[in-house]
């Protein structure tokens, strides 16, 4: 008989798809590597689970504790699927621009959810991360995760997306472009696969309102560059210490209307029912068509589920109150 224990056993070994019409332009074979094949319908189930492991395993998250992080939704998701089966608390902080399905999702999983405003400073009392701080410092027996700063979210993407994407391309990868958020795909994934093979391009996928393309290109933290933007777990306002710039070759910033527009496009030309980052990613990919040749085999990865999205993007309704469509 084939089963997992428990569903943290259906974690990782997704898929690779092949992109068609939407990349009938490029003269490039381009992979999907496509993460929502995940039980909590992301690559952040990946990462939850391994600073879980390691938070158990050196004594930071004790029997019975109380699981605290800033999230966008998805990293949320794939640490309460874990705290259910390893027995945990959630409590998770999330910011008022993030989609209603997420936090219902949260909520639907056992989570406590607080919601905090976008358009505030990062270190302001109010902002996501300075509360789920605050309430990881103020909660007995609990662990704050920081997901930006801990190592284990890129130690996941090394030891499991990488190879597998390097084992699913036959060692024939020779770029890979991956949205920005934390940094722990991009630098996990980015340091394996040049392990491999140095000459493997590694771009990141940003978007307008955030930090990573100017700083990468200058090594300026320009604070004239931040301002709010409506593309959901992609681009930062800070710098996350798992963002390795090192690894990363360069960025290219799409539009909130061209990843909203592209998250529609997948779904209805490829069949591809994914989040907004993913269609920032295809968006961006197509950005970057002078860089690939007809020998290139292009990975892009695809982050979350479209089911997170159906009051947004997948809305006509607040397509049009947007701007983005007629």
């Amino acid at each position: 008989m084939d089963y997992a224990e428990n569903i943290l056993g259906t974690i990782g070994n997704t898929p690779m798809v092949k992109l068609n019409k939407l990349t009938a332009d490029l003269p490039c074979l381009v992979l999907s590597k496509y993460e929502t094949f995940n039980p909590g319908n992301s690559v952040k189930d990946r990462m939850a689970l391994t600073m879980i492991e390691d938070a158990e395993a050196d004594g930071r998250l004790k029997p019975g504790g109380t699981i605290i992080e800033g999230t966008s939704g998805n990293t949320g998701m794939g640490l309460a699927l874990a705290a259910i089966v390893k027995g945990y608390k959630c409590i998770f902080v999330i910011s008022d621009k993030q989609s209603k399905e997420k936090m219902d999702i949260l909520r639907a999983v056992g989570a406590e959810v607080v919601v905090c405003p976008t358009d505030v400073e990062p270190d302001d009392p109010r902002s996501y991360y300075s509360v789920s701080k605050r309430l990881g410092a103020e909660t007995p027996n609990s662990w704050y995760v920081n997901q930006y700063d801990n190592p284990s979210n890129a130690k996941a993407h090394y030891q499991s997306t990488g190879p597998e994407i390097w084992k699913q391309t036959d060692g024939k990868i020779t770029h890979f472009v991956v949205g920005v958020g934390t940094g722990g795909t991009i630098s996990g994934v980015g340091k394996y696969l040049k392990e491999q093979n140095p000459n493997v391009k590694i771009w990141g996928i940003d978007t307008y309102g955030s930090v990573f393309k100017k700083y990468h290109e200058t090594g300026i933290f320009d604070e004239k560059e931040i301002y709010p933007y409506v593309t959901e777990g992609i681009g930062e306002d800070i710098l996350p210490e798992n963002v390795d710039f090192s690894i990363i070759d360069g960025f290219t910033k799409v539009t909130d209307k061209d990843a909203a527009i592209y998250t529609q496009k997948l779904a209805k030309e490829e069949g591809m029912f994914l989040g907004n980052s993913a269609g920032a990613a295809i968006k961006g990919l197509l950005q970057l068509k002078e860089h690939f040749t007809k020998d290139d085999v292009v990975v892009v990865l695809f982050h979350d589920h479209g089911s997170r999205y159906v009051g947004k993007m997948f809305n006509n309704e607040w397509m049009e109150k947007m701007g983005y469509v007629e």
